[in-house]
């Protein structure tokens, strides 16, 4: 039962009558409550359209609009308003109650989705930058799975690049591999000695370093990762040991996030579709050779225009330029993008998804551009394949530049979480709650989770740690502390789950929060469109404070009519139903109690 929609289709069964196009109506929900529930600007849109002024329109519809429950009337310039009375708003709530969806609509056509969201790189420390993924990708995937598709994840780990070969050799310099090195030895029968998650966090940021202002370094790390992609012996078997300690550590991390994958894929993993990635390309003609290297021109009409030059010894500049992608290099080893395109390809033979969401920084764009032009050019991804890029901000200090430490390092995430953690268990010592590190994180994780997919994807965000752990005001822990206080409500009322009290409205704040239900169950369908979290975060807000308000201007277990008592605890139910759903679809954390 979907109130709006209900009144949708009284307007459109109205104007069918009136022989008027219905196309256009939309039921919102008012921004003047005092005034009514519900309002809808159809009027203003078709009047001129059909040649009539809007408030006569309005009028004549509202005439003929007639729902048990329901007051329609007209408000300047051509509104039609919308009051619905406390027994319709009553039976929407004992309907939600009962139901496994709690209201909310399912989509009416479900897909097949892979979000490919994570991407930690093997042998590299996670750090803050690392954070935004998973607590984004995560939250969509529950929410397209909650909506109805069918969802599975990939973290794809970067593990077939670059970092490979410059931490395999680091090893070796600093004589951490000699075994691997020995002639005659079985190297599948070695495990890597003295080699720690802490080693490899010291020896990668050498390497990396070190590749900047050494030329033949940086040329032998290449060799090396060329090595590993052409699983050379030793360093395939040493990469192997490396990605193994890497991915324990990572799988830590992020389940410290409530963040879980169906696929722990990386790049390797596309490697065996590499050739044939590459032969679909040459046999179609789309591939050719330039400076030795093999490319692909995905320019479009308008883009890599020649600018003229003023001169021949100018460098030849375009407009939009879209360069040609890169497939193999003049060595003979891939890049970035066709382990990528690589990787559709594998996702496409393993199933048929209607719809392959990536999620990364917005500094990865035209790496996306890039990949899913000669996806879609070679016919690796089908025509009716969606392939979206969902691009994010970055994570900034309240300096407004991206969040580091006092020194300019870049945090470590676990780091991050330590800290959360920490502040979590200051405020929970305030209300009387000691030595529970995992109910701080809960705490801690969920506001720093609430706090990010509050804003909008696409935008940078400030990091308030006081701010988002505060447990007052539009953050991770109101929402909690709400639930925790309706817990503590109906365990001193001996409420059990499966009773079947009745909800009856009979106040402005039992309006108010059934009114607030219903836009929170709009709010899924509008985040699911948007693959923004921030409506379903603001809605959940705004039930809690209703709920609040609720609770400080009625006393509920002392009330002294048992069926207005009934009602009340009922509420009390519904609320908590509601706000512990849009917890779990964001990934946050229940918490009995604060």
């Amino acid at each position: 039962m979907d109130l709006r929609e209900i009144i949708t289709e009284e307007i459109k069964k109205v104007l069918e009558k009136l022989k008027i196009e219905s196309d256009d109506v939309t039921v919102s929900f008012s921004n003047r409550p005092e005034l009514c529930d519900y309002q809808t600007n159809f009027a203003l849109i078709m009047a001129k359209k059909i040649g009539k002024k809007p408030f006569e329109l309005a009028g004549e519809i509202c005439k003929s609009l007639n729902l048990k429950g329901m007051e329609f009337s007209v408000a300047m310039p051509g509104f039609i308003n919308i009051k619905v009375d406390n027994e319709v708003l009553s039976q929407y709530a004992n309907e939600v109650l009962k139901d496994n969806m709690l209201g909310v609509s399912k989509v009416k056509q479900p897909r097949k989705i892979l979000i490919d969201y994570g991407g930690a790189n093997v042998a590299k420390e996670l750090h803050v930058g690392h954070l935004r993924s998973p607590i984004i990708g995560e939250a969509l995937k529950r929410l397209h799975r909650f909506l109805g598709d069918y969802v599975v994840a990939d973290t794809h780990l970067g593990d077939w690049g670059l970092q490979m070969g410059l931490t395999i050799l680091q090893l070796k310099e600093d004589g951490y591999l000699d075994e691997y090195f020995k002639s005659g030895v079985d190297v599948s029968k070695l495990k890597l000695k003295n080699v720690t998650l802490d080693t490899l966090n010291e020896e990668y940021p050498k390497a990396s370093k070190r590749k900047e202002e050494d030329e033949e370094f940086k040329k032998l790390a290449d060799t090396y990762t060329l090595y590993v992609q052409q699983k050379k012996e030793p360093y395939f078997s040493i990469y192997k040991e490396i990605r193994a300690l890497s991915v324990e550590e990572i799988k830590k991390n992020y389940s410290m996030l409530n963040a879980y994958f169906d696929y722990w894929y990386g790049e390797s993993d596309a490697d065996k579709y590499i050739d044939e990635t590459i032969k679909i390309f040459v046999d179609k003609g789309l591939a050719y050779e330039s400076n030795g290297a093999l490319v692909v021109n995905i320019a479009k009409e308008g883009e890599h225009v020649p600018i003229p030059k003023k001169s021949e010894d100018e460098v030849q500049r375009y407009k939009n330029p879209m360069p040609p992608a890169i497939l193999k290099k003049y060595n003979g080893g891939v890049l970035y993008v066709t382990t990528e395109i690589a990787t559709i390809l594998m996702r496409n033979k393993m199933d048929n998804y209607d719809e392959i969401i990536y999620l990364t920084d917005n500094r990865q764009g035209n790496h996306f551009v890039q990949a899913f032009r000669c996806a879609k050019l070679a016919g690796i991804s089908p025509e009716n394949q969606v392939l979206k890029h969902i691009s994010f901000g970055t994570m900034n200090g309240k300096d407004g530049k991206p969040f580091k430490t006092r020194s300019g390092e870049t945090i470590k995430l676990k780091d991050v979480v330590n800290m959360l953690i920490e502040k979590a268990s200051e405020k929970l010592k305030e209300n009387g709650i000691e030595n529970d590190r995992e109910l701080a994180r809960k705490i801690g994780v969920g506001a720093m989770k609430f706090g990010d997919l509050s804003n909008i994807i696409s935008k940078d965000y400030v990091f308030d740690i006081d701010k988002f752990l505060s447990f007052d005001g539009k953050t991770g822990p109101y929402i909690q502390y709400t639930i925790a206080r309706i817990n503590s409500i109906l365990d001193k009322a001996n409420v059990k789950e499966n009773c079947n009290f009745k909800i009856d409205i009979a106040s402005e704040e039992e309006r108010e929060i059934i009114l607030n239900l219903q836009k929170l169950n709009s709010a899924y369908g509008v985040s699911y469109d948007d693959y923004s979290l921030n409506l379903v975060c603001s809605s959940t807000f705004d039930l809690a404070k209703s709920f609040s308000t609720l609770y400080n201007n009625t006393k509920i277990l002392s009330e002294k009519d048992e069926k207005r008592k009934k009602s009340l605890l009922a509420i009390c139910m519904l609320v908590k139903k509601c706000l512990s759903n849009a917890l779990i679809v964001l990934g946050i954390d229940v918490v009995d109690k604060m």
